[in-house]
């Protein structure tokens, strides 16, 4: 298996500037997802890794070995591509067997290391059958087994399931992971689609215009974001963000969201931390998920009282817009909660899920309030 570390790596296209001073190591055994945005440079990233691109400047190792000089071929490492490659006139067996037959294995290696990674991805009765006969998801279990059968150093994976319909997507996550675990594979997996991220990584390595953004545990990065993109990238829905002014009444402390928006009772120690940070009161971007706006029939302590707008279903819960001055706070409730729109209900921030954000820099200013 293998460590994979990038270390000051810049890749152009012309004068156009894809990654911007990389750094990054990828543990052994480790599963990192880079995630981001089409055109962020994840995929750019990977092809690099894996010697399919060159890079402009930087230094790429595996093992401790300089690699970014090295043909792609004399790097062992994987690659699994988003559409599958398959050679049409080869049967699946001989599809999987390409890569041991290249470089010479017996006859009899080959038939047992085929076997055997068809039996990890339970396709053994498909070993006969061509790839025109094949489904959509077969035929990536097919490219995923041609990555696995020679043992490499690291299986790099480009959107593999990305053409995948959404059940069989959910099974294939479920599978990779599991090969991941089995086959104690150093693995590097490219996607835009964070739940596949969230499911699958030990590690999340967020892109955005060629700049890491942030990396973390899966928990880390949903949970702490680092800055404004990460929290509204990050999420299904997506992290609500409003404009708020700290107001403040002797020892009490309250957000105003938007221009003349609703005011949201916080602890008073929201002051002395902002103050400690600068102190950017009228100037503050808050952040927080759907499930942080706690939402009652009656009212209580530190709820306001709001008009529901639309209400979303979907299944075990719904999600709820809440009319806060010009705009809107979108809430997660239990299913049927909220009856209609136009319902008058109560609402208040949990002060331990909100999240501050500097305006101007969108970078995160650390305060978890209750922390």
């Amino acid at each position: 298996m293998a460590e994979i570390v990038l270390r000051d790596v810049q890749k152009y296209f012309g004068a156009v500037h894809i990654i911007k001073d990389l750094n990054l190591t990828i543990a052994d055994r480790e599963f990192v997802v880079l995630l981001g945005p089409s055109g962020c440079g994840k995929t750019t990233t990977l092809r690099a890794i894996a010697g399919l691109e060159e890079i402009s400047s930087g230094e790429i190792l595996i093992d401790g070995r300089p690699v970014h000089d090295l043909e792609a071929s004399n790097r062992d490492i994987a690659f699994v591509f988003q559409l599958y490659a398959l050679y049409p006139h080869l049967t699946v067996f001989e599809n999987i067997a390409f890569p041991l037959r290249a470089t010479g294995e017996k006859r009899s290696e080959v038939e047992k290391q085929v076997r055997e990674v068809a039996r990890a991805l339970d396709i053994v009765h498909l070993l006969k059958k061509r790839p025109s006969a094949l489904s959509g998801g077969d035929m990536q279990r097919v490219a995923i087994g041609r990555a696995l059968v020679r043992r490499p150093k690291a299986i790099l994976m480009d959107e593999p399931i990305g053409a995948l319909d959404a059940k069989l997507r959910e099974d294939m996550r479920t599978e990779l992971k599991r090969l991941h675990i089995e086959n104690k594979a150093t693995s590097v997996y490219v996607t835009h689609d964070q739940v596949e991220a969230m499911s699958l990584a030990d590690r999340i390595v967020v892109m955005n215009e060629g700049i890491l953004q942030q990396v973390g545990t899966p928990t880390d990065v949903y949970q702490n974001p680092a800055n404004l993109f990460v929290a509204q990238f990050i999420g299904s829905p997506v992290m609500n963000i409003a404009k708020a002014t700290l107001a403040t009444e002797g020892e009490r402390s309250a957000l105003v969201l938007g221009e003349n928006g609703d005011a949201f009772p916080m602890p008073a120690e929201l002051k002395g931390r902002l103050t400690a940070r600068g102190g950017p009161f009228g100037d503050l971007k808050i952040g927080i998920r759907p499930e942080g706006v706690l939402v009652a029939h009656e009212a209580g302590e530190g709820f306001v009282p709001l008009e529901a707008h639309l209400i979303e279903p979907l299944g075990a819960y719904d999600i709820v817009d809440l009319k806060v001055g010009g705009s809107f706070l979108r809430a997660r409730t239990r299913s049927g909660f909220v009856s209609g729109p136009g319902e008058r209900v109560f609402a208040r921030l949990d002060e331990t899920q909100t999240h501050f954000f500097d305006t101007k820099s969108g970078q995160s200013l650390q305060i978890r309030l209750g922390a």
